[in-house]
């Protein structure tokens, strides 16, 4: 069996062509820019160029792009003011504090005092809530990016049997709400569970979500299963650097029905996420119709 490839890039590309449709039609129908808000703070080379990225597409499809780059010494009550000013300011829809944060600054307290409507993240305890209990919140954008593109491939996911690997706030838990909003049955698994590859193989829908390089071997998919590689992370191999993810990808690939690359599968799915929660947030400010399929 070879698998079907989900191309995250192409997807991406069709998302943020559907959300530079609707920015186009707020401007031209009601005089509307949603705006997006990005704080970067010090001088991480990673998160330089994720920001960068993101104001580039921020761009692309029409929204305004409001950048805030402070040093790394910062004073927590200095990014706390910045974040206030953001939040009243009618322009902006959507605040983005990117992490990590410097080690003297208080990253929950930080995440937690940007207004939930304009937290196009999902990490505001009041988002985490209110998406736990079923409820309309701002979903965080890998977990979004990662069902949107199972809805595509499957249509209905109601009654799969799903398996989460990983139980972060980022991707795990939220990504396991989701799945349960769409009727799956749903299991948590992690680095600690026992026998992890006999619970993965129960799986009709796998996502590898644990932070260890290629962890999820074709040993731990059950025939015919999707696979989504949520992992992201840099290896050595044959004296250069490479990008791989949570997943053994050429194992998997063997016996899976469908999976997500690495590089090119779930990561360009978060940006164009982050933009669809700009409009989302954009929309709802102004008391208008949510876009359609970019939200749940």
């Amino acid at each position: 069996m070879t698998a079907t490839v989900i191309d995250g890039k192409a997807f991406a590309a069709r998302v943020r062509a559907q959300v530079q449709t609707h920015v186009g039609r707020l401007k031209a129908e009601r005089g509307l820019v949603p705006g997006l808000a990005v704080v970067l703070v010090g001088e991480d080379p990673a998160s330089q160029v994720y920001v960068r990225n993101k104001g580039t597409q921020t761009l692309e499809v029409g929204m305004a792009s409001f950048e805030h780059k402070l040093n790394a010494g910062t004073a927590e009550a200095d990014l706390l003011a910045l974040i206030a000013r953001l939040n009243a300011d009618p322009a902006v829809h959507g605040i983005l504090v990117q992490l990590p944060l410097p080690g003297h600054l208080n990253s929950e307290l930080i995440i937690n005092s940007i207004d939930p409507a304009k937290d196009v993240d999902g990490f505001h305890i009041s988002n985490v809530g209110l998406l736990g209990t079923g409820q309309k919140s701002m979903v965080p954008c890998t977990p979004l990016g990662c069902l949107m593109m199972l809805r595509d491939y499957h249509g209905s996911l109601s009654g799969m049997n799903a398996v989460v690997v990983g139980r972060s706030n980022i991707v795990g838990k939220p990504m396991a709400q989701l799945l349960l909003g769409d009727s799956c049955t749903v299991t948590i698994a992690h680095s600690r569970t026992r026998d992890l590859a006999a619970v993965c193989r129960g799986a009709d829908i796998l996502v590898a979500a644990v932070g260890r390089a290629e962890m999820i071997t074709g040993e731990f998919v059950r025939p015919g299963a999707t696979v989504v590689d949520v992992g992201i992370n840099r290896v050595e191999r044959d004296g250069r650097m490479k990008l791989v993810g949570d997943v053994h990808y050429a194992s998997a690939a063997a016996v899976a029905g469908a999976i997500t690359p690495v590089p090119g599968g779930v990561g360009p799915m978060t940006i164009a996420c982050l933009l669809a929660n700009t409009l989302t947030a954009c929309c709802r400010a102004n008391g208008l119709p949510e876009p359609e399929g970019l939200t749940v």
